[in-house]
Order: C-alpha cells, then sequence, then structure tokens
C-alpha cells in the first residue's frame, strides 16, 4: 500500500520569545514492510535541519532559534510503500539488545494493578497468546477517552482511571509485559484509517517473542499492526520516543495547532 503523510505543526506564543531548541523524531526507519520513496521535515521553510542518530536507532532532527520568534512551524511531507507482516518486525536497524527494553520508566512503572493485569495472562499456553490476551485485556480495562490523561499520565494512573487514549492503553501494555519478562518498546508513528476525520498521530506497542522476534500490538484498536501502519520512532516510553520534544527560553504562553493528513493511493 502506498501512503501519504502530511504533517504540520504550529507553534505560537503570547509573546516573543529569545530562544527555542526542538529535536523531532518523525522520520520512519525502513525495515521489513516499510520502503520510504520520499520524506523531507522543513521547520519555518527551512528543510537542511542537522540530523543524527539516536541510541534507539530513530532518525532525530534538530532546530534552533537564537533570535526573538513568536511561532515556529514544522512540516512533514513524505510517501511511503507498506505491506502487512502481521505485526512482526523484521530487517530494520536495531542497535539494542532485546533486553534493553525491559528497563522500567517512571510512564511504565509496574504498580500492583499492573501486577494483577499481567497476572491476569499466566494461564495463556504461549508467549504469543499471552500477549494477545495482555492486548485485549488492556482494552477492555481502559476505555477510549480524549481529555483525561496527559503526556505525563503513567501507566498505572491510566489503569486506575479506566480511560485514557492510544498512549496510555501503549504504556500500560507495555509495563505488563515486563512484569512478564517480555521485553516491550513504545512506538509512535502514523495510522491511515481511511477516515480524514480521524486522521492523526498514532502509538502502539512492540513486544520481543523468541524466534520471532519484535511484534506489533495496538490495544486502542484491538489489533497487531497491518500496512495502514507508519513507524516513525521507538522508546521505553512516550517521552524517548515523542515527536517533537524542546526547551525554550521565556515565559510566553504557548498554543500548538497540529493537522495531519494520511492518505492512501486511489490507483491501488
Amino acid at each position: 500500500m502506498k501512503l501519504q503523510v502530511r504533517h504540520q505543526s504550529v507553534y505560537r506564543y503570547g509573546e516573543p520569545i529569545a530562544y527555542a531548541i526542538q529535536t523531532l523524531r518523525l522520520s520512519p526507519r525502513v525495515h521489513d514492510g516499510l520502503s520510504v520513496f520520499s520524506w523531507r521535515i522543513e521547520a519555518n521553510g527551512r528543510s537542511d535541519l542537522p540530523s543524527f542518530t539516536d541510541g534507539l536507532g530513530n532518525v532525530v532532527h534538530s532546530h534552533s532559534l537564537n533570535r526573538e520568534h513568536v511561532s515556529v512551524t514544522f512540516l512533514v511531507e513524505g510517501e511511503v510503500e507498506t505491506s502487512d507482516t502481521g505485526g512482526v518486525v523484521r530487517g530494520g536497524f536495531e542497535p539494542l539488545p532485546p533486553t534493553y527494553f525491559l528497563r522500567s520508566t517512571a510512564l511504565t512503572a509496574a504498580d500492583q494493578s499492573i501486577g494483577d493485569l499481567a497476572a491476569q495472562q499466566s494461564g495463556a499456553i504461549s508467549t504469543l497468546d499471552r500477549l494477545h490476551r495482555l492486548m485485549i485485556g488492556v482494552r477492555e480495562r481502559i476505555d477510549y477517552r480524549i481529555g483525561v490523561t496527559g503526556t505525563e499520565t503513567s501507566a498505572g494512573d491510566a489503569l486506575r482511571s479506566g480511560a485514557g487514549v492510544c498512549q496510555d492503553h501503549s504504556h500500560v501494555f507495555i509495563a505488563a509485559a515486563r512484569v512478564l519478562g517480555i521485553p516491550a518498546r513504545y512506538v509512535g508513528g502514523y495510522l491511515w484509517t481511511g477516515r480524514p476525520e480521524s486522521e492523526a498521530s498514532h502509538a502502539w506497542a512492540e513486544a520481543y517473542v523468541e524466534n520471532l522476534g519484535w511484534v506489533g500490538f495496538d490495544p486502542s484498536n484491538r489489533i497487531c499492526p497491518t500496512e495502514a501502519y507508519i513507524r516513525s520512532a521507538i522508546g521505553l516510553d512516550y517521552a524517548s520516543a515523542a515527536p517533537i520534544r524542546g526547551v525554550r527560553r521565556g515565559n510566553a504562553s504557548e498554543r500548538l495547532a497540529v493537522s495531519i493528513s494520511v492518505s492512501a493511493d486511489s490507483n491501488q
């Protein structure tokens, strides 16, 4: 499937700020099932942004403004071709061993509620079956509801609240998988839904299964990723895979407007 992405993020400040620097993890990593035909990232019309590969293997662009400004606009445009691999991710750049992704973080710390959720999957016959059951269990416990949680909400807090978004579903899945001794990681990217009104960035999880490799699980939609998914960053949690992070100098208020379009080639 050929997919086109257009993603614009506009930051506006209540008054001029003197300095800002942002890092962007918005570039897909090639792997079996994902080829990149074209991809460009601009910041205020500038496309020659410095880039590097971080320790997780993500392509990271950076942008800074060392002068007074009241807004900055980031634009991502690209085209990729995807195929359905049943959620299995192979052929990509993997600089770290799977065991690295057993590490806990503040957002994925396992409390009693996470431990109880993990224990409910102990009767599964295989690791893969256990993970599929966990994916369904997370979604049954956390209703999809916008505005209840934020980027700082931990997995335990999201599970206790019983509501959240894809980020929360992913954090809870990851935390419970690690309790079970299964390496798991956060994935950020894009999802083609076929419905323009619901197009947005998306998040899901991947877990490592012996003799199979990394396998994706999307608790929000209760499925393993298909050809409709585009991976753009991985991390231990949202904080290490966030699409845009930065710091600025000044106390001005900030407003963010995001517009995302994901479309499929109509000639396919």
